[in-house]
């Protein structure tokens, strides 16, 4: 696998301690689309690995900022939560650090999107009204509270999630409603036989973890439903960060 561990650089941080990331640079000489790729609670495991080289491979330039590089998971989950519902905090710091790095390439073009997995997903759908990306990507991400004041202003959106994921059982309808009454492009589908993470292809989190989730999220690769749910990103992103 083509992929790189690097530090990124954050100039004026005083939290201490470096920002690691992985990135991924496709064949070829470029210009490339650059994405910034935000992980899922479990961190930057093999199945996050394999969604970045899956999108290197697509002719993305892509970085997933590991939002846990100071202190690791289970020091700093709760502040990564934190921040995912009020909107605010160091993890969208280090994720404007990744953008600002991937932007300040030669080899990138001038708009770069955003895409998320579960956790990372509720980042993207916030980070669509942020003004800063030209599109993003929400997989089986949480909806904010305030959806409606997130929307506002937002970038194209394309949501894919799982029927059988009663975690975010009706936030399909709730996000396309919502995009839809705002004029905002978007691609929403929820697939009737898939549960959550269904994209990912590697099992992640611990054997424990994934039998103590799985009656409420279904977890569960499907490969037919990924399929078409990867060739609707990369149509979504090729129509709207070209």
């Amino acid at each position: 696998m083509s992929l790189t561990d690097i530090v990124i650089p954050q100039p004026g941080d005083l939290r201490g301690g470096e920002l690691t990331g992985v990135l991924g640079v496709p064949d070829g000489p470029g210009p490339f689309t650059p994405l910034v790729v935000v992980h899922e609670l479990f961190g930057i495991d093999d199945a996050m690995r394999d969604h970045l080289e899956r999108l290197r491979g697509m002719g993305y330039l892509v970085l997933m900022p590991n939002l846990f590089s100071r202190g690791g998971a289970r020091r700093c989950l709760v502040a990564t939560f934190r921040a995912l519902r009020s909107g605010t905090g160091a993890a969208f710091d280090d994720i404007e650090a990744a953008r600002s790095l991937l932007l300040e390439r030669d080899d990138t073009t001038d708009r770069a999107g955003v895409i998320g997995f579960c956790m990372g997903g509720g980042f993207a759908l916030l980070l669509a009204g942020s003004g800063g990306y030209g599109a993003a990507s929400v997989n089986y991400g949480m909806l904010p509270a305030d959806l409606d004041d997130a929307l506002d202003g937002a970038c194209p959106v394309v949501g894919t999630f799982g029927a059988r994921d009663l975690s975010l059982r009706g936030a399909a309808e709730k996000l396309e409603t919502a995009l839809a009454a705002r004029g905002i492009e978007h691609d929403v589908v929820e697939y009737p036989e898939a549960g959550h993470a269904f994209l990912n292809a590697v099992p992640n989190g611990t054997r424990l973890a994934r039998i103590a989730m799985g009656p409420m999220l279904r977890l569960g690769y499907q490969p037919d439903e990924a399929a078409d749910a990867w060739r609707r990103i990369d149509e979504f992103f090729d129509r709207t960060l070209a």
